[in-house]
């Protein structure tokens, strides 16, 4: 990854970034906005999205100020993400921030970056990674696409599915097979030979899509074998929408809370019933964990960026410190989000009582978030059986 990313912000810094993307999403995303962009065909409105990334610069955060970001790390990232998921926000922040941007910069090819992600960056492109088969199986391990030549020109060949964003993507990032390993291409929108085809999927606050290649002209980016790219990528995506997940947990939480104080029943608000502030208990250790789990994973992504840019310099090969495994400290933190987030989801039905189970009460969005985003990037069971593995190879 080029370009040297600022140092995490402390305490303060990260509390005030918090506090302006919260109040920004508070005036952007409400319930009511969610409600209407869900029910519309493309899942969210580019004018809203253009305003997130020219006004906070959402999506440029983490890119280097040279590509047209704001040069922060995955630390300043995770709490967007984390905020975003607590609004439930209905736009392609995922696709083009934790899936395309991280694979264009981990990727080693200039010229890709510096077409893309200025655009990527002011919200005038959005981008887009194929992370999965047409049956959910995780890539490279699903079926990957593969390739052909024409005239010198690749040419895509297979299918990808539950494609975050596919329909409205304007990049199209696609692993596939070569005779030298696995290359990622790029492929833009509207491209010969490429059919996108909606899904109707749990969670209508996400959009996803089938992609089916026959024959569709494509770019590669990067090294004809880029496999090792490609899964740290993702392991940086994992860690990104693992602080989703937390911020999603975390709003559940809030609602739950609220409504314990106000609803009253046999003449006492029903927080005041041990039951009840038992559970609350549970969810509150819960939340706290998976936002400490995020926070780690986060903060791996960005110490890891970092030594790759500390490596660089020879001067400083003696004093670097040992640091975790990303791919390790992803796994963990998807695979423990995921399960707080679904958890937490389901308790605050529950606990809301009748109302929770109605149409018109926003329990069953996040509900309905929390199971699809856990089965996004690997889910919690092949996270578990990744981590068995890696210890016993130890």
């Amino acid at each position: 990854m080029t370009g040297a990313a600022r140092p995490a912000g402390g305490a303060d810094e990260l509390r005030l970034l918090r506090e302006t993307v919260r109040e920004a999403l508070d005036d952007l995303s409400p319930p009511a906005e969610v409600r209407r962009q869900m029910e519309t065909a493309g899942g969210w409105d580019p004018k809203t999205w253009r305003r997130l990334c020219g006004e906070l610069g959402l999506a440029g955060l983490a890119v280097p100020e040279e590509y047209g970001g704001s040069g922060f790390s995955p630390v300043e990232l995770g709490v967007v993400f984390e905020e975003a998921g607590r609004s439930l926000l209905c736009a392609p922040l995922l696709a083009t921030a934790a899936l395309a941007v991280p694979l264009l910069l981990t990727l080693d090819d200039e010229p890709a970056r510096r077409r893309f992600l200025p655009g990527l960056c002011d919200g005038s492109l959005v981008g887009t990674v194929v992370t999965s088969d047409r049956t959910g199986r995780l890539l490279p391990n699903g079926s990957c696409a593969e390739v052909s030549e024409r005239d010198g020109r690749p040419l895509l060949h297979g299918a990808g599915g539950f494609v975050v964003d596919g329909a409205r993507a304007d990049l199209i990032l696609v692993p596939a097979r070569t005779g030298e390993g696995l290359a990622v291409f790029a492929v833009e929108a509207g491209a010969p030979g490429l059919t996108v085809t909606p899904l109707v999927t749990l969670d209508p606050t996400r959009k996803q899509a089938s992609l089916t290649f026959e024959g569709v002209p494509a770019t590669r980016l990067g090294a004809a074998d880029a496999t090792g790219a490609f899964g740290r990528a993702l392991d940086i995506a994992r860690a990104l929408l693992a602080g989703e997940q937390a911020g999603g947990a975390g709003r559940c939480l809030e609602t739950t809370v609220e409504y314990a104080r106000s609803r009253v029943q046999f003449g006492r608000p029903i927080g005041s019933f041990q039951a009840v502030k038992q559970k609350a208990a549970d969810l509150l250790i819960r939340v706290e964990s998976a936002r400490s789990a995020a926070a780690a994973a986060a903060q791996a992504a960005a110490e890891s960026l970092a030594r790759d840019g500390a490596a660089k310099d020879t001067s400083l090969a003696g004093d670097l410190p040992d640091l975790p495994d990303l791919a390790v400290v992803a796994a963990v933190a998807k695979a423990y989000c995921s399960e707080a987030f679904v958890a937490v989801a389901a308790e605050t039905i529950q606990l809301h009582g009748g109302i929770g189970f109605t149409w018109e009460h926003d329990a069953h969005l996040y509900f309905k978030r929390a199971w699809t985003s856990a089965e996004l990037l690997g889910g919690p069971d092949e996270h578990v059986e990744s981590l068995v593995r890696y210890l016993a190879e130890l």
